[in-house]
């Protein structure tokens, strides 16, 4: 595993060597990020494993059975991640590329969350990126053709969701997970949902 500029970062802001905002201000972002993986069970948290597959570096593989994102590394590697997934009504089958990414994502409730939450309609304007975001630090949209299909890649308002079939078809992720995703991916990755 590779060390990264973020994580000589986060490792000084918890020795207390670095302050906190000026981790904020190296992130051009209103908003620290902690790590809570330590919150999630073992198995999902990231790592680098053997993962051989014929699909090439870079695309994306959802498991929802499992609960793993797979980001394709190529030698047969890949990077291991734990996932929320969609309620098994909710869930989706197929491929899309990601087509727009977004730092801090504005959040809008769709029609199912404002029957489910009627107060959500507050946010019919949309809600801003934070901490308290359900789309959380960063967002992959999901498209198939032109077609936006409404599911995103994006961070998780809880670290309980991991693992779980909790979302309405997206894809949650730790935000220390979706922030290391989408500094390795591009517009046009492949994304494979099984």
């Amino acid at each position: 595993m590779s060390i990264t500029r973020r994580a000589v970062m986060f490792s000084a802001i918890a020795a207390g060597l670095l302050p906190a905002r000026q981790l904020a201000a190296q992130e051009a972002e209103p908003f620290v990020v902690k790590d809570e993986s330590p919150k999630i069970a073992y198995k999902f948290r990231r790592r680098e494993i053997d993962y051989d597959n014929p699909e090439p570096p870079g695309t994306i593989i959802v498991d929802p059975k499992r609960k793993f994102l797979y980001h394709l590394q190529g030698g047969g590697k890949a990077t291991r991640y734990g996932v929320a997934v969609g309620k098994s009504s909710k869930s989706w089958k197929g491929e899309a590329v990601i087509k727009r990414m977004a730092k801090w994502p504005v959040w809008v409730p769709t029609p199912e969350h404002l029957e489910a939450i009627p107060s959500l309609a507050k946010h019919l304007n949309g809600m801003p990126g934070g901490l308290d975001n359900p789309m959380g630090a960063r967002a992959l949209y999901l498209y198939e053709g032109d077609v936006d299909t409404i599911n995103r890649i994006h961070g998780a308002a809880k670290p309980s969701e991991i693992g779980r079939n909790v979302t309405a078809g997206c894809i949650g992720m730790l935000n220390v997970d979706v922030i290391h995703l989408y500094d390795r991916v591009e517009l046009g990755t492949r994304v494979i949902m099984l």
